[in-house]
């Protein structure tokens, strides 16, 4: 855990054997130094939600045949989804195209056909990840493009909570330790700011016995940075 700490005061401190310049803007006695620290927290959890990117290609001898095709493919794709329960509105099209395919002998730049693609995210709790990609490759599905693994915005947002608090106690426990080898006391928070980093991390694919894709997800780790300035006396 790195912080980065900045104390201002009304002299010169000598801490660790180093001697540091310390000075106040303001000639009032009563007036507060300040004590300026950069912390961060961290909270981890399993995922409680997976997004698999899976793709239906095709090719034909017309834009129109290969649009035509493609659409039959992504619909018994959406229908063996339909059929193990996986709702509608959790299946999504992320992309589609359809461009010619070029044959370049001789030099030659000749049309052989058109590859039409529409690309899905379906979206599942992790333990159902490798049945979708059974599913969904059993029905004609010819790419599977990834699995993410990540946290619902409700469970984010008890996630960032948490490692916001673990953030602010570090950087409590710095201050005060801080002022107390400058003799003084944190007496108050004047400023804070904060930043999050949510990071998922990638699942281990196998087989099992069976043949079917099983994929073991990794805990997803929440991290916030708080950087405090602190009243001292």
């Amino acid at each position: 855990m790195k912080r980065v700490i900045v104390l201002t005061l009304v002299a010169v401190v000598l801490l660790a054997g180093c001697t540091a310049p310390l000075q106040t803007g303001a000639s009032d006695a009563d007036s507060s130094s300040t004590i300026s620290v950069s912390a961060t927290g961290s909270a981890t959890a399993d995922p409680d939600r997976a997004v698999v990117s899976v793709a239906v290609e095709t090719t034909a001898d017309s834009a129109d045949g290969a649009r035509a095709q493609v659409a039959r493919d992504v619909e018994s794709v959406r229908t063996a989804l339909a059929n193990a329960n996986i709702p509608d509105a959790n299946v999504t099209t992320t992309g589609f195209g359809i461009a010619p395919e070029y044959d370049f002998t001789d030099g030659d730049r000749r049309v052989v056909g058109y590859r039409a693609v529409h690309s899905l995210a379906v979206e599942a709790t992790p333990a159902r990840a490798g049945e979708i990609i059974d599913l969904a490759v059993g029905a004609g599905a010819t790419r599977i493009d990834g699995v993410h693994f990540t946290l619902s915005d409700e469970r984010r947002a008890d996630l960032r909570a948490t490692a916001l608090d673990r953030a602010m106690a570090s950087a409590r426990t710095d201050a005060d330790g801080l002022a107390a080898a400058a003799d003084l006391s944190v007496v108050g928070v004047q400023h804070v700011t904060t930043g999050a980093d949510f990071t998922p991390y990638p699942a281990t694919r196998f087989e099992d016995a069976a043949g079917g894709t099983v994929l073991q997800p990794a805990p997803v780790s929440v991290t916030t940075t708080v950087d405090v300035t602190y009243s001292a006396r």
